[in-house]
This record gives C-alpha cells, sequence and structure tokens, in this order.
C-alpha cells in the first residue's frame, strides 16, 4: 500500500515538474516575442513619424504650386482668362465665351 502511494506520489511529482518546466520555457518565449513586437513597435513609430515630416515637406503650398506649373502645366486664375458659360437658347447646347466687361458689353450693344 505504502508503495503504491510512494509511486503514485512520484509520477504526480514528475508530472508537475515536466508541467512547471513547460510553463516556464513557454513564459520566456512569450516574453521574447513581446520583446521583439515592442521594439517592431518602435520602429514602425518612428517610421511612420518621419514620413509624416515627409509628407508635410512634400505638401507645402510653393513646392505644390511650382509642380503644378511645372508637371501639369497649370496657371493661377486671371481675369484676362476667364471663360463664362452660358446655356444657349435651345438650352442644349453650352456655349463658352471670352471674358468681357460689362462696360464693354454695354458700348457694343448702344452701338448697334
Amino acid at each position: 500500500m505504502m508503495l503504491r502511494l510512494n509511486l503514485l506520489l512520484t509520477v504526480v511529482l514528475l508530472a508537475c515538474c515536466v508541467w512547471l518546466i513547460r510553463t516556464s520555457h513557454e513564459s520566456r518565449r512569450l516574453f521574447v516575442e513581446l520583446e521583439k513586437a515592442q521594439n517592431e513597435s518602435r520602429e514602425l513609430q518612428i517610421d511612420y513619424e518621419r514620413l509624416e515630416v515627409d509628407k508635410r515637406a512634400q505638401a507645402t503650398p510653393l513646392r505644390v504650386e511650382r509642380l503644378a506649373r511645372e508637371k501639369l502645366r497649370m496657371f493661377g486664375n486671371s481675369p484676362a482668362v476667364t471663360h463664362y458659360v452660358s446655356a444657349s437658347a435651345s438650352g442644349g447646347d453650352v456655349a463658352s465665351a471670352p471674358a468681357v466687361s460689362a462696360s464693354a458689353s454695354a458700348s457694343a450693344g448702344g452701338a448697334r
């Protein structure tokens, strides 16, 4: 009877030791994984902040305007190049006419 109890306690003790070693190893492995994830998170945060600074530097109004002029061949608006769009009497066609000042159109209309 005592031999069986000692044998049972020995098996239980060995099982507990194996469980403790396995748990300890798993804990260390998870801790190392956590450290790696935290380091990666720090690196990603640094990259994100660097990209935000680059984005702000690239989006300055002067740079955007220069790129619009050079690459897209855009130009600033001025009254000299303004076109007014009006619907024709038929209602279907849309015509574009160059800008005409109010005084010029009044004098043109009075001269007829």
